[in-house]
């Protein structure tokens, strides 16, 4: 796929990947449509694109809502006369164990994770297929593959983003449309830093320590995030993993299906216990 000329639409482009999606399509000649839910997080980005030679709008959008989806939808079809490419990328996530997590945490992560990429997916899925080309992108994550405490939420958001994704690239198989799942390791975003933290698994470690061990275990940049991203769709990937860790824990994950908790334990206490060392 040659992006120029192309129109993307892009959720969570305030920051992280959906930022580096949005100024490396940019680069491309790819015009944008771009939602978040911070307004100050969506000026950031469109400064960054503002020289580039394409056509782009900024819109406040919270993904849970299906209403407000299903309206920019329409606008961004009508602004743009078509959509090419739909990257339902917003995320959030809550640090908290299953006993002790409110309901009112669990439904603001399911409603933005999953709900918001059954919206967003949902909203262009008539426009594509009547076009009979496109690609739909929807962001899971490594915890979509592989399941860790203190994520019961996120991994339950993730791995349902799975199930639909792959479930629906099955229904469109041979209608012209391309759907991919992203499973992102550690990526140096603001996700962990924005969490809501209630407690640790261990009960022990602080918000600011939970924020420092993911930045210790995320290795790979937004902007090498995106060109992984794009690169899968221009290969029409259905699945596309995203860094060594993601790539890794996939194959730990496939030989050792039930046992693979012990290990990723044993590493996150290691990790935290280094960064803790550092620290003092």
């Amino acid at each position: 796929m040659d992006f120029a000329g192309k129109t993307a639409a892009i959720t969570g482009a305030g920051s992280g990947i959906g930022r580096a999606l949005a100024r490396k399509l940019a680069s491309d000649g790819c015009n944008l449509a771009l939602s978040d839910i911070s307004e100050e997080g969506l000026a950031e980005t469109a400064t960054l694109i503002e020289n580039q030679h394409i056509r782009y709008v900024t819109s406040k959008l919270d993904v849970s809502n299906r209403e407000a989806v299903e309206n920019w939808a329409e606008a961004t079809i009508i602004e743009f006369g078509g959509i090419d490419l739909v990257f339902n990328n917003a995320g959030v996530t809550v640090v908290d164990n299953v006993n002790s997590m409110t309901y009112d945490d669990f439904h603001w992560v399911m409603n933005i994770n999953f709900w918001g990429v059954v919206h967003g997916s949902k909203a262009f899925l008539p426009h594509l297929l009547g076009r009979r080309q496109g690609h739909l992108i929807n962001i899971s994550s490594l915890f979509g593959l592989v399941t860790v405490p203190g994520q019961s939420a996120y991994n339950a958001s993730k791995f349902a983003v799975r199930g639909f994704t792959e479930a629906l690239g099955q229904e469109v198989r041979g209608k012209g449309v391309g759907v991919s799942c992203v499973h992102p390791g550690g990526i140096l975003t603001d996700i962990a830093k924005n969490a809501r933290f209630k407690r640790s698994f261990s009960g022990k470690q602080t918000a600011e320590e939970f924020s420092n061990t993911f930045d210790a275990l995320a290795r790979t940049t937004p902007e090498q995030a995106a060109e992984v991203i794009l690169d899968g769709v221009v290969k029409n990937k259905r699945r596309i993993l995203i860094g060594s860790d993601a790539r890794l824990l996939d194959r730990l994950q496939r030989l050792m299906p039930v046992s693979y908790g012990v290990f990723l334990n044993k590493v996150f206490l290691l990790t935290s216990k280094k960064k803790a060392k550092r620290v003092v």
